[in-house]
This record gives structure tokens, C-alpha cells and sequence, in this order.
């Protein structure tokens, strides 16, 4: 009798893994669209160019081990890698830093272990804190949103975007005025007001970052489709955005110089929502039962704090997201639902031991 081996991720979903992966490309078009208008083309050309060296990448490791590509290119993995980390990188980064980050993502984090449903760690995870590490400049050249600088040119259109990431395309040099982002803005204040930070900074809006209010609640749209369609449960990301709250709530100071932020603060700035229902949903590295994801969520999100208010990188999520990454087995193990006739988790693996 032929054993079928089956690993994670192990959800009971209506479709399959391909149609899975449909829906979160389709729920990241609204953040897509809003990055694009605040910050130029430059999101779009990062997407392109990841998914289609992502996609040759998979291809070429199919076919040295032997495996049918288009079979395995259907899954649509790949290509949720390649956007997630696009969309996570600087507009009009340089070519080559997009095919160093989706070399790690698709050849060292995913397919070194396995491939799909092997990989301990987030594969766009990996390449995004790789990138950070080795290219901190190259990683840190953030456009200036749309509208947040007086006289501001406009955004960049299709071809200078392309020019910008692609230099030797173009005999005339593109550049985009680049600004630090809100985190770090924030990190590296030690004098103002949190209220006067923000009335003097072009880099805030109203409550968080100018123009990334926007982009989180373009995600948050995106994450609410996937809940609407339960393509995973709440508790990951809920439980991640509440201890990332509390966090803020407990070290809010009303806005003296030595403030962490408020909460809206850390929910609506940086890569908050992208990171709750696009990143921490990863079923095959996330921990697996209900519980288990409650902790496990919540984990990243005081983990996001702790590193956005004492660490040296001020948006936090992949590094969080990585650290969790490593406690999930272990978080399996005290979380595993009782086994069907028997009185807790443990009773089963008592039950196989020697009599």
C-alpha cells in the first residue's frame, strides 16, 4: 500500500494551495496601488523584476531535482514571496539588490530546506533581513511620499522608475529624492515634543506617518478580505496587533521627548499591517494550532516594540517575525490540541513509549 507523506502547512481550506496564494496577490493590490501613488512607479518595477527572478529561480531548482516546473510555478509561491519582499523594499532600489534578496528568499530559505512546506523561516523574511544587514544604505533610500515636502516634484513615472533601478538603461542618471523614514525619524529624537515632532517633520501625518496611514489601511483592507475569505484564521494577526498596542499604550508617555509612540502610532507606520496579515499568517512557519497562534502572535508584536524602542533597526517586523519563526516548534509543543480518547496533548506520546 502506497503511503502518501503529506507536511505543512496543515489547514482545512476551501481550494487549493494555488487558489490560496490567488487571494493573497489579489489582497495585496490595494496596498500595491496606494504605495504606487505615494511613492512612483519605483514599487511596481521592484515587483516585476522579483516575480520574474523568482519565478526562473523556482523553475531552475525544479528541474535540477528532477521535478516538473510549471507544476510547482502553479503553486503561486514563489510569486507571493516576490511581492511580499518587493513591496517590502525602497522604491527604485537598485537591480541587484532585488536579485540578492530573492536569492536567499527562493534559493537559501525555501528550497535549502525543502521547498514548500519545509522552510522553518519566512522565505521573503530571510532575503528582506539579509538585505538589511549587508546593504543597510541601499535599504534605508526611501522615496518621499507624494504631497510631503512643499514643491515636491512629481512621483516618477514607468520609465524613469525602470531608469532609476535599471541605471545602464538610460545614458541620463534618475534620481528620487529620498527622505529617512517616520520609524527612524522618531527613534532618533531626543529633544522635541512628540507634537512638535510632528508639526516640524514632513515625515508625520495625523496620528502616524505621512502617507504610510494610507498604506496600512490599505493593507488592513487586504487583510480583511483574507479573514472575510478564510484563508487563515484571526488569531495570528489580531493577537500581534494587540500586544503591539498594549506595548505603546504601557510606554506612552503623552508625548514628552522620551515617548515610544502611541499606539496608533506603531499600528499605522511602517510595515504594521503588511507584516499582521500578510507575514505572520505564513502557515508553514507560524505556529499551527489556534492557541498557538495567539502566542505566537503575540510574541511578534512585543517583539515589534521592543526592537522599534531600544533596538537599532526602527521598523522591527521581519526581525520579529524571524525570532518567532525560531520559538514556533517550540510553542507547538506546549499547544498541541488534546489527542482524540486521550486526556491532554502529552497522553499520546506517553502511550508509544516503552511498557
Amino acid at each position: 500500500m502506497a503511503l502518501l507523506h503529506v507536511t505543512s502547512p496543515h489547514m482545512s481550506r476551501a481550494g487549493d494551495t494555488g487558489s490560496v496564494m490567488r487571494h493573497v496577490l489579489l489582497a495585496l493590490i490595494p496596498g500595491i496601488v496606494v504605495m504606487t501613488a505615494l511613492f512612483g512607479w519605483g514599487t511596481i518595477v521592484n515587483i516585476i523584476w522579483a516575480c520574474l527572478l523568482a519565478l526562473g529561480m523556482e523553475a531552475m531548482v525544479m528541474r535540477l531535482r528532477k521535478r516538473p516546473p510549471m507544476f510547482y510555478l502553479r503553486d503561486c509561491s514563489a510569486l507571493v514571496t516576490a511581492v511580499l519582499l518587493a513591496v517590502a523594499l525602497p522604491p527604485y532600489a537598485p537591480w541587484w539588490l532585488v536579485v540578492v534578496g530573492i536569492g536567499f528568499s527562493i534559493l537559501v530559505a525555501k528550497h535549502l530546506y525543502g521547498g514548500m512546506g519545509y522552510n522553518p523561516f519566512n522565505p521573503a523574511m530571510v532575503g528582506y533581513v539579509v538585505l538589511l544587514i549587508s546593504f543597510p544604505v541601499e535599504m534605508t533610500q526611501w522615496a518621499a511620499p507624494a504631497g510631503s515636502i512643499p514643491d515636491q516634484a512629481p512621483t516618477l513615472g514607468p520609465l524613469s522608475a525602470l531608469a532609476a533601478s535599471f541605471p545602464f538603461l538610460s545614458s541620463t542618471p534618475v534620481d528620487a529624492f529620498t527622505m529617512a523614514t517616520p520609524l527612524d525619524v522618531f527613534k532618533q529624537n531626543d529633544s522635541l515634543m512628540v507634537d512638535e515632532l510632528f508639526a516640524s517633520s514632513p515625515q508625520f501625518g495625523r496620528f502616524g506617518g505621512y502617507g504610510w496611514e494610507w498604506v496600512n489601511i490599505a493593507f488592513l483592507l487586504g487583510g480583511a478580505y483574507l479573514l472575510y475569505k478564510r484563508i487563515f484564521t484571526w488569531h495570528a494577526p489580531i493577537s500581534m496587533l494587540a500586544a503591539l498596542a498594549l506595548m505603546a499604550l504601557i510606554f506612552n508617555d503623552s508625548g514628552s521627548s522620551a515617548s515610544g509612540g502611541s499606539p496608533a502610532f506603531h499600528l499605522f507606520t511602517g510595515a504594521t499591517m503588511l507584516g499582521a496579515f500578510f507575514i505572520v499568517t505564513d502557515p508553514v512557519s507560524s505556529a499551527v494550532s489556534n492557541i498557538g497562534r495567539l502566542y505566537y502572535g503575540a510574541g511578534i508584536g512585543v517583539l515589534i516594540y521592543l526592537i522599534r524602542s531600544f533596538g537599532n533597526y526602527p521598523d522591527a517586523v521581519a526581525f520579529a517575525v524571524l525570532l518567532m519563526n525560531f520559538a514556533a516548534p517550540l510553542i507547538d509543543h506546549y499547544t498541541q490540541p488534546r489527542t482524540y480518547g486521550h486526556k491532554d496533548h502529552k497522553s499520546h506520546n506517553e502511550d508509544r513509549g516503552p511498557k
